[in-house]
């Protein structure tokens, strides 16, 4: 199924608070946060087909688009290159080369190189109003996390590599008596949380962890951090712990 972004003279409305600077390099004290609307799957995306007047019936939406991203994944992994309405999809040969070898290198691997089409960055410019709703008074906030070893911002986590993340009142901190409880995990959801043994970095907008090799393979993660530090900084512990949540999960891979 074809999508025509010009179809309907829709104004989209994107909600945005202001957060405490976390980029590196800041000059001005706040980032600029979308407030996104809850993570979709492919079943959600479909059933809210009638929200936006397209007839096809969800469930062949769904069917359709499962199928789909079936065959792009297979596509793709052939090395076609993929151009679609909504991205663009190719692989990518990471390295350097003198020009006489007939293998990657060792734990050189083929990567998914994956970009937003231009008519869906021409269509978010021209037709998605932002909306601001003050400053976030959230006692913390993990705002991103980068794993280095593939490059992906809030998608996936390498383990035993560094992963790199990114907010404000990150800093993890406590007194002896909560020391044991204080840390980043790895939360499931299902099972107890996973704390982070290494800590590379440990700065209030930045934290810098080796992902633990205790993490099961393929799955999804939340990420939190218990500390007793003041999200406003100037030393002093709290008298309690606080949490802080990411709005993200992370898939474990390797």
């Amino acid at each position: 199924m074809a999508l025509d972004f010009m179809v309907k003279d829709i104004i989209h409305k994107v909600m945005a608070k202001f957060v405490h600077a976390f980029l590196p390099g800041a000059k001005k004290p706040y980032n600029l946060k979308a407030m996104f609307q809850p993570e979709l799957d492919i079943h959600g995306i479909a059933s809210k087909a009638e929200v936006y007047n397209i007839e096809s019936d969800p469930r062949v939406i769904e069917e359709g688009f499962t199928a789909a991203c079936e065959l792009i994944y297979y596509l793709a992994a052939d090395g076609y290159k993929i151009k679609t309405p909504v991205f663009n999809l190719s692989i990518r040969l990471p390295g350097e080369y003198e020009g006489a070898e007939t293998s990657l290198p060792e734990g050189i691997h083929p990567e998914a190189r994956l970009q937003a089409s231009a008519a869906l960055r021409t269509y978010i410019r021209d037709r998605v109003k932002v909306e601001f709703d003050g400053i976030d008074q959230r006692d913390g906030l993990i705002a991103e996390a980068l794993d280095e070893h593939s490059g992906q911002l809030d998608e996936v986590m390498t383990i035993g590599n560094l992963l790199v993340i990114r907010g404000y009142g990150l800093k993890i901190e406590a007194d002896a008596a909560h020391a044991d409880q204080a840390g980043l995990f790895f939360d499931d959801g299902s099972s107890a949380p996973v704390k982070a043994e290494i800590l590379a970095v440990n700065e209030p907008r930045t934290l810098k962890v080796i992902v633990p090799a205790a993490l099961v393979l393929g799955t999804d993660y939340a990420l939190k951090v218990v500390t007793q530090s003041s999200a406003k900084g100037g030393g002093a512990l709290l008298k309690n712990l606080r949490e802080i949540h990411s709005e993200f999960k992370l898939t474990a891979q390797q």
